[in-house]
């Protein structure tokens, strides 16, 4: 349907025109409102696709967040604590670094003294030193830069959330150094839940599958809800849309009656 076809069908339609039977419609009060009538319903049609995009968009963020949270799911890993129990540079205060693969190094410049036990609140201006995935585990370890050749190793080891059986998680190297990692998230993510001692799995397997089907059932309800109500919306906002455009034409032949405008055909 073309726009012209469409604001003839308005015009028509519209109460005032048929109520004011002995005057006809005028090419002059067509004229007036054409721009008006264009715009109005591009407005009105630009704005509904933005509320669908926008609808759509917040329904597949939530589909995604409720059905594969291992999939953004991560938490932030801060240092609780750490003791080196040696330097590998014999020159001058030594600097203690922890990197992670792929990752920008993060210094501890407090860490200068073998012997002592640094203590951290998680809100230093260095922190958090990562963060971690689940099903995902990084390649990670404490170093110590060198000035003459290539920086020197404390130890590495892959990083897992999983390695959280509880918030704080301590890693001892012989020799090198005694750390405490705080993740309070870690132990909420899948991963950390699936390396669980595994016993009973026959009898928990039927649980689990039904929790699985129930939160699917819940999840489809929702989304149906939501889905209805928001048509629901629609269909009112298009009624409350033509009804303000039924008074836009109606206090336009108002006004054009006041001024005495237009020529009859």
């Amino acid at each position: 349907m073309t726009w012209r076809n469409l604001e003839s069908m308005v015009l028509l339609a519209h109460p005032a025109y048929r109520r004011r039977s002995p005057r006809p419609i005028t090419r002059s009060a067509n004229r007036s409102f054409l721009p008006l009538l264009r715009s109005s319903l591009l407005a009105m049609s630009i704005r509904h696709l933005q509320n669908s995009r926008i609808f759509f968009r917040f329904l597949a963020w939530w589909i995604l967040f409720s059905f594969f949270p291992g999939l953004i799911s991560s938490a932030v890993v801060t240092l609780d604590s750490i003791e080196i129990f040696k330097t590998h540079e014999l020159i001058g205060k030594p600097t203690v670094y922890f990197l992670c693969k792929g990752e920008n190094r993060t210094e501890l410049p407090d860490v200068t003294k073998t012997g002592v036990v640094y203590s951290f609140k998680g809100e230093e201006s260095w922190q958090p030193l990562t963060e971690l995935v689940s099903k995902k585990c990084k390649r990670c370890g404490f170093y110590e830069k060198d000035t003459i050749k290539a920086d020197d190793i404390f130890a590495e080891w892959e990083f897992c959330s999983s390695d959280f059986k509880a918030p704080k998680y301590t890693l001892f190297k012989e020799e090198e150094f005694n750390a405490t990692f705080h993740c309070p998230d870690c132990t909420s993510l899948p991963a950390a839940s699936n390396t669980a001692p595994e016993k009973h799995d026959d009898g928990n397997g039927m649980h689990v599958a039904v929790v699985i089907l129930i939160s699917v059932l819940i999840s489809t309800v929702t989304i149906v809800a939501l889905v209805m109500a928001y048509k629901y919306w629609q269909k009112k906002k298009r009624q409350q849309d033509q009804a303000r455009f039924l008074k836009l034409f109606e206090e336009g032949d108002d006004i054009e009656d006041e001024l005495g405008l237009g020529t009859v055909i």
